[in-house]
């Protein structure tokens, strides 16, 4: 058995069985990975992918059990050239990270900015998606962090930290009947058509929890993931957009934001790793910029946590920022 065959099995599992687009994103030839396949399936006696032809159809049961592992021991090899980096050189490699668009767009740029200056020979890569993607990629081992208000559950195999807190506003129109509202009312806002974020994205339970609770039934006419779309269908008269607060920072001449933190409960933002990162000095240092009171010793500490219940002890008492 060879790491490389371990490699070759894992990424045709993550490239949706396309050997060809595996062997395109490997650098080296078809004909090669599936004769690397084959032996280890010879050698293991068990057929790790499902055939039709010459097409890989599934993961067999054994497939998937060998893959689990296969992953870990990738993501153990990994660690090990993180460490040897490390000590090699510290303030050089490369560190990524999954978020949503509001993230990206309103909370991260300020931190970027001031990691990119203090480690230019870091690469940084950012990747978008839904939460699901998002833990999935944290997961995986395809991105180092994982930042993520949403769907919480989803990400149970990794040590998710308390970032922030925030909450919402109603955006408007400047000639709409509510701009002039001192302190609207989730009455007012039900009855207007609304527009704000996916199902999964940016809080968005909150929001719905908080209709639910007074026994309304809002009528929501457009969703999108992305906080400057809903923006752009409000100013089409679509309807009112609810929208995380931090949205709506750049002050738009055509909007109108009123405070909506009384009519929801705030969220809040996690920022996580997989179990077992081996985290160089340079992610520990990104980790406090995005939340200064997650230091490296308070890092640290949660790792030695093993249950989500451990975590929320553990930052019980911390009085997090809001945004």
């Amino acid at each position: 058995m060879k790491l490389q065959q371990l490699r070759y099995i894992w990424e045709v599992a993550r490239h949706d069985l396309n050997v060809s687009v595996t062997a395109q994103s490997l650098y080296t030839s078809q004909p090669g990975i599936s004769k690397q396949i084959r032996l280890l399936e010879d050698e293991l006696g068990v057929e790790i992918f499902s055939r039709s032809g010459k097409h890989l159809t599934r993961v067999t049961p054994a497939g998937e059990a060998i893959l689990k592992i296969a992953g870990e021991i990738l993501r153990k090899v990994d660690s090990i050239k993180q460490v040897a980096q490390e000590f090699s050189d510290e303030s050089r490699g490369s560190l990524s990270l999954a978020t949503t668009h509001t993230q990206a767009r309103y909370a991260l740029p300020g931190v970027i900015e001031t990691f990119i200056d203090k480690y230019p020979d870091v690469s940084l890569h950012m990747h978008q998606g839904t939460p699901i993607q998002i833990s999935e990629m944290a997961a995986d081992g395809t991105v180092d962090f994982a930042v993520a208000t949403e769907a919480l559950e989803l990400f149970g195999d990794l040590i998710m930290m308390p970032c922030y807190r925030w909450n919402r506003a109603i955006i408007v129109p400047r000639n709409h009947p509510l701009a002039q509202s001192s302190k609207i009312t989730l009455e007012e806002v039900a009855r207007q058509p609304i527009v704000t974020y996916t199902f999964g994205f940016t809080g968005r339970s909150k929001l719905d929890d908080a209709f639910l609770d007074k026994g309304l039934s809002p009528k929501v006419v457009f969703t999108a993931a992305d906080a400057d779309v809903i923006k752009t269908y409000v100013k089409l008269g679509l309807g009112v957009g609810i929208v995380a607060k931090m949205a709506c920072a750049d002050n738009d001449p055509d909007l109108v934001a009123l405070d909506a933190s009384h009519l929801f409960e705030p969220s809040v933002t996690k920022i996580g790793f997989r179990r077992g990162t081996f985290l160089r000095g340079f992610m520990y240092e990104f980790i406090e910029l995005f939340a200064p009171h997650l230091t490296k010793e308070v890092v640290n500490e949660a790792v030695e946590r093993h249950s989500r219940s451990e975590l929320d002890e553990l930052f019980s008492h911390i009085q997090l920022p809001s945004l």
